[in-house]
């Protein structure tokens, strides 16, 4: 797999251990060694202990606890000969360059010829970590910058030495791109790097900012949130994450670093509310709270956030913003707008995108390179350039001189042309030499993005499009709101399958948003309910079965490629394909029970279908259909691919695509490679367990309910969902068909989607995003 077969990771601190998990995660065995600490059991109890605190973190590091064993532990004074044959050695040990040269020596002395050595740091520059090793060392050194945590963050720095030798920093590039599905910029040998470099300055500008401006933290955060496509947390809730105590030490690092004329340097000074807080264990998160907490005085729980003005906790409270009321996600409005909040805007946003600007050409060779880096580094819906282009670089390079604020010379470079052009169905940046230049995906990125830049759908409404993605393949595409599917998705997807039949060789079903479906619209079930529309409910759920059994059974190769949320019906979809090449990062879930319903576009007989496999499960009907509905009862949902493939929503033989940008191309791979003698799949009779089996599901539930964790609800539901998987009082020794199971389906839904309870719970579900436990 790109070269590399083996891997070390040196430091089994939260980044080291994160590191090493990850790599586990792409298959790849990884030792993981530290020190050894004094007076434990065992030698090798800091590595053993940070693979045991992996197993039980919260998101998971690990994609499956079978990945976990892929980790071999150890320490550094008895275990550095296992580096003996590993191809690429991480370094993440503590921020200390004597410490990391004396590692590094120890390291040459037993590492093979050719292999791979990397720190992780992003504090101490590359030509000093390898200040007076041997030439040999250095030729085979570069810097691998992850982020926190390294299973979620998407981009990797990757920092090249004078001597660095390019078939290392390709072959880490490489692995790091397929195998651990990373996004590889290559920033200069500049303190930060990009990311943290821009990201640094950023916040430290809004804090700030707002403090010097009697902002208070809900009201900064509104305004560096949504509006300018930052996540939700703003700054201060980003700090709370991360850790307050971090910031001290993080900006003292950066200034020491940077030349005095760096615009860091202008926003740098003593923080007495910050020191304060940080002396009192207002740390954040993983403290007593930070500039937001959850006070449980008393008993309660009152969620309060720290005054920036009194500098006292008080009740946290919604931002009212007549800056945010009015403009109305207009960002240049925003900026304009001559309240506070306008006025912050303008300060904090305008100095980030002049500092990003100044960072090219000299820590970044171009502006994609800064665009990609907060956006995978600091999840930033646009990049800095982005910015600049959705408010025009003349009226950025206005309202900074206006400010008093130098103008940086890719801004007037810049002048009236976009950072960002479309060319004959290309897309391309503005170089430092003035002219524009293709961006260049790496070979074997497909994005559906780029393909639409120069043609037409085929076929396409409101909620989804049908496009040519060449070679004879088609693409199938949400488009609706968290790619909810509705009517228009089922017309469009079934007048699909006929055009495909006749124009192309296979169909891929993939979309770029950041969820592959929620599942059904919702909102569109409970307003029929409202107004008892039951026969327009029952044709909507009709359709959908009789548009995924075509799917199943059309006369070319259908292959699902979900990412991110993958629920309801957008997981009955992918249980429909004959195959599927899933993100890593796929969440994949029948999760209709939650909501006071039961599956029913055939996700049920689908579940059956796989658990009654020969040798899955022990022989007779009543195995698979306990293990079905134990998974659907509680609405399980996969936390990856890999654990998706455990509950059998994806097939053993299905693909994962570690890299979210490659997924679309290997996806088209797998269906050309079905198309070259593709035979449709013929149906499946099941051996269901009748009333008897019924009644075994129904007390099991009964049993929950006794325990305080079913509600009353819940078992009107498991009655419906035990309904189905028995078949609805089948003769065990009749095999019940596909169409049987699809009709108790349809009518347990339609009975559940009368009762209030379960309309109660739609309703929750829409207006708070939580489950209601009725």
């Amino acid at each position: 797999m790109s070269g590399i077969g083996k891997v070390a990771v040196i430091g089994a601190g939260v980044m080291g251990a994160g590191i090493a998990a990850q790599v586990a995660n792409a298959g790849v065995p990884v030792v993981l060694l530290d020190i050894v600490k004094e007076g434990a059991a065992s030698r090798s109890a800091i590595a053993e202990g940070a693979v045991a605190a992996l197993l039980k973190a919260d998101p998971a590091p690990f994609m499956s606890r079978a990945a976990a064993k892929l980790v071999a532990t150890g320490n550094i004074e008895d275990d550095l000969g296992l580096l003996a044959d590993c191809d690429w050695i991480v370094e993440a040990v503590v921020e200390r360059l004597d410490v990391k040269q004396a590692l590094y020596r120890k390291i040459e002395g037993v590492r093979k010829a050719g292999s791979v050595v990397s720190s992780n740091t992003s504090t101490i520059p590359l030509a000093s970590l390898i200040s007076g090793l041997p030439e040999t060392f250095a030729r085979d050194f570069c810097i691998t910058h992850f982020f926190n945590p390294p299973r979620y963050m998407r981009l990797l720095e990757v920092v090249k030495g004078e001597l660095t030798r390019p078939e290392a920093i390709a072959l880490v590039s490489r692995f790091a791109d397929a195998a651990l599905g990373k996004s590889v910029i290559t920033p200069k040998d500049r303190p930060g790097f990009i990311a943290n470099r821009l990201g640094v300055f950023w916040i430290q500008c809004a804090v700030i900012e707002a403090i010097e401006q009697g902002l208070e933290v809900e009201e900064a955060d509104a305004v560096i949130g949504k509006p300018m496509g930052i996540p939700k947390t703003g700054v201060f809730g980003l700090i709370d994450l991360v850790g307050l105590d971090l910031m001290p030490h993080v900006m003292d690092s950066m200034i020491g670093l940077l030349p005095p004329e760096d615009p860091l340097h202008a926003i740098h000074r003593p923080q007495p509310l910050i020191e304060r807080m940080i002396a009192d264990g207002y740390t954040g998160r993983k403290g007593k709270g930070g500039f937001y907490r959850l006070n449980r005085a008393g008993g309660g729980k009152v969620k309060e956030a720290i005054s920036l003005v009194t500098g006292e906790y008080r009740p946290q409270r919604k931002a009212d913003l007549e800056a945010l009321a009015t403009t109305r996600g207009d960002l240049k409005a925003l900026l304009a707008h001559p309240d506070p909040a306008g006025r912050y805007a303008l300060r904090v946003l305008g100095q980030t995108l002049a500092y990003a600007a100044a960072l090219v050409p000299e820590a970044a060779d171009d502006v994609a390179a800064v665009d990609e880096a907060m956006r995978l580094g600091y999840n930033w819906k646009w990049g800095p350039f982005e910015l600049i282009d959705q408010l025009g670089a003349p009226w950025l390079a206005e309202h900074l001189a206006a400010e008093g604020l130098p103008v940086p010379p890719l801004l007037t470079l810049a002048g009236d042309r976009k950072f960002y052009r479309i060319e004959a169905g290309r897309r391309q940046y503005l170089g430092t030499d003035g002219a524009y230049h293709d961006l260049v995906r790496p070979e074997g990125v497909l994005l559906l993005a780029d393909l639409k830049l120069d043609r037409q759908p085929v076929l396409k409404n409101g909620s989804a499009a049908l496009w040519d993605i060449g070679d004879g393949v088609a693409c199938f595409e949400f488009t609706s709101k968290m790619n909810a599917l509705d009517p228009d998705t089922m017309a469009l997807l079934g007048k699909s399958i006929k055009t495909v039949a006749k124009q192309f060789k296979a169909l891929v079903i993939y979309n770029e948003g950041s969820n592959f479906s929620a599942g059904a619209n919702l909102g569109l079930a409970i307003f029929a309910a409202n107004i008892a529309a039951w026969t327009e409910i029952e044709q909507l759920v009709a359709a959908g079965q009789e548009t995924y059994r075509a799917l199943k059974y059309a006369p070319f190769p259908v292959v699902g490629a979900p990412s991110g949320l993958a629920l309801g019906g957008g997981c009955e979809i992918l249980l429909h394909c004959d195959a599927v090449q899933a993100h890593a990062e796929t969440y994949v879930g029948l999760v209709e029970c939650g909501v006071g319903l039961v599956p029913a576009w055939g996700g049920c007989k689908e579940m059956l279908s796989r658990w009654s496999a020969p040798g899955r499960l022990p022989k007779g009907p009543m195995p698979a259909v306990a293990k079905v509905f134990e998974t659907v009862s509680t609405a399980t949902v996969a936390k990856s691919a890999a654990e998706a493939k455990e509950l059998l929503f994806l097939r053993p033989s299905d693909g994962i695509t570690m890299n979210r940008y490659r997924l679309l191309a290997d996806a088209k791979a797998k269906a050309l490679e079905l198309a070259r003698d593709y035979t449709p799949p013929e149906p499946v009779d099941l051996t269901l367990p009748g009333e008897s089996g019924k009644v075994g599901m129904q007390m099991a539930a009964e049993g929950f309910h006794r325990r305080g964790i079913a509600t009353t609800h819940d078992l009107v539901v498991a009655g419906a969902l035990a309904t189905v998987l028995s078949g609805n009082g089948a003769d065990v020794t009749k095999p019940v068909t596909e169409e049987e199971v699809l009709e108790v389906e349809r009518a347990q839904f339609m009975r559940l989607i009368r009762y209030p309870a379960t309309l109660a719970r739609i309703e929750s579900i829409l207006e708070t995003g939580k489950p209601l436990r009725n």
